[in-house]
């Protein structure tokens, strides 16, 4: 092999420099498309064998939630890099061992997420935002200012539990019914939504007490004690005397009228109820009687407010009964759990005091309701103060004033002296089950409430607003001096028939109000523009003529409707009641 020289071996050696980038010739990638990018682009995975099984999952628009291999810029090119699967793949299988996250719809109708917590998410889920929005500064007295209620359903549920927010667009909306038939023969006169009521404003008046009657009983300070381990106070069915009578039906407020005391009269439950109209979700009506120059606000016999709601404002409200199945579920209805927190109240607003004819308080005039010649049950303790409230607006030519009959319900020794004595509302919060539908994500009690009594308390604040509201605006109606909430939770989650007494928690009304966001101007408002609405419907009226309106909320809308009808609306069937009673009397009598 003959020798070659090193200078032979430069000489073969290209004459170009070869440091640095290749010319456009020596480009190998020089037939590959140009695939536009983006700095923002997420680099996803070499292999990702569980991209089928998301693109099963994630049928719905994702609208931009960041997903990990979601690319912003250039995706739609991705398709000119797909490489052709092999013709024969018979010998080849790919295993997918990851977890399918399941999907499907819970009793509720929306999208229920399942995990290794079981139900502890929803315990443990943060709700949406239910805030007080100040849309702008307030006016003089009268006038409207900017107040508005807020409640998005938004929110991030726990691991397991029943997530709320962006995914509850399609949830089915349950259809309830109406407090009232609608009749042929009404006419409807005015409509009006939420948003418009929640901005409106009068300055809310002190009032002043013109009558009292009944009694007071002592309140008993020991339930304020948290109850000891193993020793749970049982809840006792207490047989006494107690009246919710109708104003129109009233003696004294028939009296004061006649004295020319107010031109429009109601009574606490009644004007609490439109007075926190807003919060409300549940159907509910009241019957207005124009005569003359007065105004009643009335109610029909078992009218809806009567009974205590629960849980009215949770996200998932309980089943109707057309959609509960089962026994179990049947006593977790909407009309099964007002019945049951109806009893509750009753019966816990008598055990807690201290019955005793000798340590009592009596007001000026005896209970106007009870008749000892017939009835044959002792007289629960109740005081009723009638209290007239001036509504007037600067352009009235004459005032306007409303009588009110409120209610208070025992006193306590402990003023700010500590002997003098505070006249209390007593009430009761009641727990079914913390694991059925309709539960609202509440704690549970038995657990929680002595370590976490402000995390209970928020929570029932959330799902029960609207009954909350209304105690507290009763109370302040009343002008009492302190509120008793009672925690009253069932011996067996699945049985109605008896309960205990978890706790008793006291609170001052206008304190709880400014943690409720409760805006008691916007209810004086609300309650001065009905009566306007009515006053000038009237006008060109004869004054000895006699007009009826009934004002409905939409079971399933948050509207407010007011009808014109007949005088003798709702007579004939106070009539069939009446004769219905007086068979039963006659019944039990023959036996």
């Amino acid at each position: 092999m003959p020798s070659t020289s090193l200078a032979d071996l430069v000489a073969t050696l290209p004459s170009e420099d070869t440091w640095g980038p290749s010319t456009s010739a020596d480009n190998m990638l020089s037939g590959v498309p140009y695939a536009p990018f983006s700095k923002g682009d997420k680099l996803g995975r070499m292999a990702d064998w569980t991209a089928e099984t998301k693109e099963r999952q994630n049928q719905r628009p994702q609208y931009n939630r960041g997903f990990r291999d979601q690319q912003v810029y250039g995706a739609g090119t991705s398709n000119l890099f797909t490489v052709a699967a092999a013709e024969d793949e018979s010998s080849f299988s790919v295993v997918d061992n990851t977890r399918v996250q399941k999907r499907g719809f819970g009793r509720g109708g929306g999208t229920v997420f399942r995990g290794r917590g079981g139900q502890r998410g929803a315990a443990n889920q943060r709700g949406g935002r239910g805030g007080f929005q100040r849309a702008g500064p307030n006016v003089s007295r009268g006038q409207q200012s900017g107040y508005q209620f807020s409640d998005r359903g938004g929110g991030r549920g726990g691991r397991g539990g029943r997530r709320f927010g962006w995914r509850d667009y399609d949830k089915p909306q349950r259809i309830r019914e109406a407090s009232v038939n609608i009749r042929p023969d009404w006419k409807m006169l005015e409509e009006v939504d939420f948003t418009r009521l929640s901005k409106l404003n009068l300055d809310a008046p002190e009032g002043e007490d013109l009558e009292t009657y009944g009694f007071l009983h002592y309140y008993d300070k020991s339930y304020d004690k948290p109850p000891v381990k193993n020793a749970e106070r049982r809840m006792q069915a207490l047989d006494r005397a107690a009246y919710n009578v109708t104003t129109s039906q009233d003696p004294v407020i028939n009296d004061l009228s006649e004295k020319n005391a107010a031109t429009v009269f109601a009574t606490s439950d009644i004007l609490s109820m439109l007075m926190c109209a807003t919060r409300s979700v549940y159907s509910w009506d009241i019957v207005i009687v124009h005569q003359g120059d007065k105004i009643y606000f009335d109610k029909r016999d078992g009218a809806s407010f009567d009974m205590v709601s629960v849980n009215e404002n949770a996200i998932d409200a309980p089943l109707e009964a057309a959609e509960a199945a089962g026994k179990q579920e049947q006593i977790n209805t909407p009309n099964a759990l007002a019945m049951e927190a109806t009893i509750i109240n009753h019966n816990f607003a008598l055990q807690t005091l201290i019955e005793s004819d000798k340590s009592k308080v009596t007001f000026a005039k005896p209970n106007p309701f009870y008749d000892e010649t017939e009835e044959t049950e002792p007289l629960a303790s109740k005081g009723y103060k009638y209290r007239r409230f001036d509504i007037s607006l600067e352009r009235d030519e004459e005032p306007v004033s409303m009588v009110v009959r409120t209610e208070v319900d025992a006193v306590m020794k402990g003023g700010p002296t500590g002997s003098e004595d505070q006249q209390l509302i007593i009430k009761a919060l009641n727990e079914f089950d913390p694991k059925a539908q309709g539960s609202g994500g509440a704690l549970d009690w038995r657990s929680k409430l002595n370590s976490q009594r402000g995390a209970v308390l928020a929570t029932e604040m959330k799902n029960n607003s609207a009954k909350l509201a209304r105690w507290t605006t009763q109370a302040i109606l009343a002008k009492a001096d302190g509120m008793k909430l009672g925690f009253v939770s069932r011996v067996n989650p699945r049985s109605a028939a008896s309960h205990v007494v978890l706790g008793v928690a006291g609170y001052k009304p206008r304190e709880f109000a400014s943690q409720m966001n409760l805006n008691l101007g916007n209810g004086w408002g609300i309650v001065r523009t009905i009566v306007d609405r009515i006053r000038a419907l009237d006008s060109d009226e004869p004054a000895e003529k006699v007009k009826k309106y009934v004002l409905i909320k939409d079971p399933n809308k948050s509207v407010l409707r007011l009808y014109s009808v007949p005088a003798a609306t709702f007579e004939e069937d106070e009539e069939e009641l009446e004769e219905e009673k007086e068979g039963e009397k006659s019944d039990e009598a023959d036996e």
